[in-house]
């Protein structure tokens, strides 16, 4: 059974840190592009932080970057996403997805990896999610 799931996520105070976890099963994260969306209620899906495992770029957004670090481990067939100094305004579900990058057909002056996380692209698998709850 093919499918992603992600676990870590919780109850942290602000300033705290989480690590997040993204399995795939049934299938290998090789030459896949993987990206960690969140959603708050009532706000639009954000990409935050993607990873290619064709070339290793990575893409962080501007509200993440310096706090989240997204990592490969490929003998685990996992990503993981390491979150620190953690705002209020970090509070979401957290959700992977997955998408093959040689499938992808480019978009003009921005990388793959990047194209993902800016939702440019339909994903091929997606996880349930986890919730990640910033709260002092």
């Amino acid at each position: 059974q093919v499918q992603l799931v992600e676990s870590g996520g919780g109850l942290v105070q602000p300033g705290g840190s989480l690590r997040l976890s993204c399995a795939a099963s049934g299938f290998s994260l090789d030459n896949y592009i993987i990206g960690w969306f969140r959603q708050a209620p009532g706000q639009e899906r954000e990409g935050v932080s993607c990873f290619s495992n064709r070339d290793g770029r990575t893409y962080y957004a501007d509200s993440v970057k310096g706090r989240f670090t997204i990592s490969s481990d490929n003998a685990k067939n996992t990503v993981f996403l390491e979150i620190n100094n953690l705002k209020p305004e970090d509070t979401a579900v957290y959700s992977c997805a997955a998408t093959n990058a040689r499938a992808l057909v480019p978009v003009r002056g921005i990388t793959p990896v990047q194209a993902v996380c800016q939702d440019l692209y339909d994903m091929d698998y997606w996880g349930k999610g986890t919730l990640v709850t910033v709260s002092s």
